[in-house]
C-alpha cells in the first residue's frame, strides 16, 4: 500500500523527470513565459505547462515534477465548468487532435499540453480576493485598505471578505514583479467599461469556483484571472491557467479558523520557506532541497484530488 501523505493523498506516486523547458525542432522557438513554454503555431498556439516553479515572480532553478500536468488538468476542469460565464481560449488537451508538427512528441505533451485560440491578453491581471492574506493583510495592516478599497475595521489575518474584492495588478514579464493597482488605475489602462466587464467576470468565476470547492473541502482564498480578445472573433474570452495552485490560495476548509495564517495546499509553502530563509525576492532564485520539493508536489497533487475527484495516479 501506497505511503499516505496529508489528508490520504499516496506520497510515492510514480513521477516522471521533471521538465524544466522544451525545444522543439519541428516547431517554432518557443515563447518563455515564467512557467509555461508557448509555440506559435499561425491560428492556434500550443502551452506547455513545464515543471518550473515561480515565487515573487521569480522563476527558481528547481522544478517540481508533474507540476506542469497538474496546472493543465486542473485548468481544463475549470475551463469547462465556466464556460458558460465567459467563453475561453481552450480547445484540446488531446496530444492527436494537435497539428501535425505536435504529434512526434506524444510523451512530451501528454498531460501537459494545450492547445488554445490565439488572443490579444490584456495589460492587466484579474485578481479577486476572497480572504484577507498576502498582500492584502500586509496592505490591510498599514492602511486599512486593499487595493484602494476600503475594508471594514477589526478583520484579522485569513478573515472573510464579503463581498470578494476585486484588486488588479500590472503584468510583469519573465523575472519582473507584478504591482498591485487601484481598480481606476486599471481603468485608466484598458478603459471603464472593459474594466468593470472583466471585473464582474472575475468575481462571478470565483464565487462559483469558491462554491464548488467548498463542497470538496477546499477554500479558495484568492485567485488570478487574464482575458484577452479573441483574434479571429474579437470576443472577450478567458486565457491563460484557472483557478490552479500556482494562481490561488487553497487552504483546507476543515479547521480553518481566522486569526493567523492558513495550511495551504499551493505554493506559500515555498514562499514561507524561502522567508525563513532570507531570500531578498530577487534573482537569482535559490535552489530548493528535496524535501521542500516533494513536500510541494505532494500539496499540488492533493489539491488536484479534492478539487476534480482525479487519482494522482492517472498522471
Amino acid at each position: 500500500m501506497a505511503e499516505q501523505g496529508r489528508k490520504g493523498t499516496p506520497k510515492d506516486v510514480a513521477e516522471e523527470p521533471a521538465v524544466m523547458e522544451t525545444n522543439l525542432p519541428s516547431l517554432p522557438a518557443p515563447r518563455r513565459g515564467k512557467v509555461r513554454d508557448i509555440y506559435n503555431l499561425g491560428d492556434r498556439l500550443l502551452i506547455v505547462a513545464t515543471d518550473r516553479i515561480s515565487i515573487f515572480d521569480v522563476v527558481l532553478p528547481t522544478a517540481i515534477p508533474d507540476k506542469g500536468k497538474i496546472l493543465t488538468q486542473l485548468s481544463r476542469f475549470w475551463y469547462e465548468r465556466t464556460a458558460d460565464i465567459v467563453p475561453n481560449h481552450f480547445l484540446s488537451t488531446d496530444v492527436e487532435e494537435f497539428p501535425p508538427p505536435c504529434r512526434p512528441y506524444p510523451l512530451l505533451f501528454a498531460g501537459r499540453s494545450t492547445l488554445v485560440r490565439q488572443a490579444n491578453p490584456l495589460p492587466v491581471e484579474c485578481i479577486v480576493r476572497g480572504y484577507l492574506a498576502g498582500s492584502a493583510w500586509e496592505e490591510y495592516g498599514q492602511t486599512g485598505s486593499v487595493c484602494g478599497v476600503k475594508v471594514p475595521a477589526g478583520l484579522v489575518e485569513s478573515s472573510r471578505l464579503d463581498p470578494p474584492l476585486f484588486t488588479p495588478s500590472t503584468k510583469g514579464g519573465y523575472g519582473e514583479h507584478d504591482v498591485n493597482i487601484t481598480f481606476n488605475q486599471a481603468a485608466a489602462r484598458i478603459g471603464s467599461k472593459l474594466a468593470e466587464r472583466v471585473r464582474d467576470l472575475s468575481v462571478a468565476i470565483y464565487e462559483r469556483a469558491h462554491a464548488s470547492a467548498a463542497e470538496r473541502g477546499i477554500i479558495i482564498a484568492d485567485t488570478k484571472f487574464e482575458f484577452g480578445f479573441d483574434d479571429e472573433t474579437g470576443e472577450l474570452i478567458l486565457i491563460d491557467e484557472v483557478l490552479t495552485p500556482d494562481s490561488s490560495r487553497f487552504w483546507p476548509k476543515d479547521g480553518y479558523i481566522p486569526g493567523w495564517p492558513q495550511p495551504s495546499f499551493d505554493k506559500q509553502y515555498i514562499r514561507d520557506y524561502l522567508e525563513v530563509e532570507g531570500w531578498n525576492e530577487w534573482p537569482p532564485g535559490p535552489e530548493l532541497p528535496p524535501e521542500v520539493v516533494a513536500q510541494t508536489r505532494a500539496r499540488y497533487l492533493e489539491a488536484l484530488e479534492r478539487l476534480t475527484g482525479s487519482s494522482p495516479v492517472a498522471l
